[in-house]
């Protein structure tokens, strides 16, 4: 394995060589940027790579775009050289956001950005709610442009019952955290939950006629997962 170079050409910390090696244990993908509909999948794999060696904040970006090739890694190169010398190093989330933004297809971000517009909770829990909601704004940051703007939208897709306890947290100065803390507080102490959907029941067929399912439950996954 050539050892890691960093930019200014001196020799890589031998800690640094080392969490290379255990990144590389676990085979990460390569992308070369000529398939764009695997961009996803190659930067959620790596992410998960990285959490689990425990290196997502001290060496995320750089694994990551170690394993860039072809044109995503000229697409990389190039940032760097325009990137002015005495600029912070990207954090994970600048960089997903600048990697998904040049490689995820269109159809797909506004397909993403549609569903966050109109995410109800439906029948999510409060804690599944605020999983989708955070997916899916990462792809409409526009849209959550401050705290204030985020907190406002989560509040509103909540189900009446619970959005009802939460009129004072539209007006106060609070973190997305705080307010989903809050909204699972409310959940908890007894506001009716949202009806489940119920389990899909099987018919027998009738003479040649094919079998008959429940109805659907209505739940969708965020586009992209499995």
């Amino acid at each position: 394995m050539a050892p890691v170079q960093p930019e200014d050409g001196t020799a890589a910390s031998e800690d640094e060589q080392q969490r290379l090696e255990r990144f590389k244990r676990y085979k990460p993908p390569l992308f070369s940027g000529l398939a764009s509909d695997e961009a996803l999948s190659f930067q959620e794999e790596c992410y998960h790579i990285l959490r689990t060696v425990g290196i997502s904040r001290s060496s995320g970006v750089s694994f990551t775009t170690f394993q860039l090739r072809g044109a995503a890694y000229q697409w990389w190169r190039t940032y760097e050289l325009d990137s002015p010398a005495e600029a912070a190093s990207l954090t994970w989330t600048q960089f997903s956001y600048l990697f998904l933004r040049g490689y995820l297809p269109q159809s797909l971000k506004d397909a993403w950005r549609a569903d966050f517009e109109h995410l109800p909770q439906g029948t999510m829990t409060v804690s599944e709610y605020a999983v989708c909601f955070t997916d899916l704004a990462k792809h409409a940051p526009a849209l959550v442009s401050t705290v204030r703007e985020r907190v406002r939208r989560f509040i509103e897709g909540l189900i009446p019952s619970i959005r009802s306890n939460m009129v004072r947290e539209l007006e106060m100065d609070i973190s997305y955290q705080q307010v989903v803390r809050i909204a699972r507080r409310v959940e908890a102490s007894g506001v009716p939950a949202p009806p489940r959907p119920q389990e899909p029941y099987y018919a027998p067929p009738i003479s040649s006629a094919p079998p008959v399912w429940g109805a659907f439950n209505g739940q969708s996954s965020k586009p992209g997962s499995s």
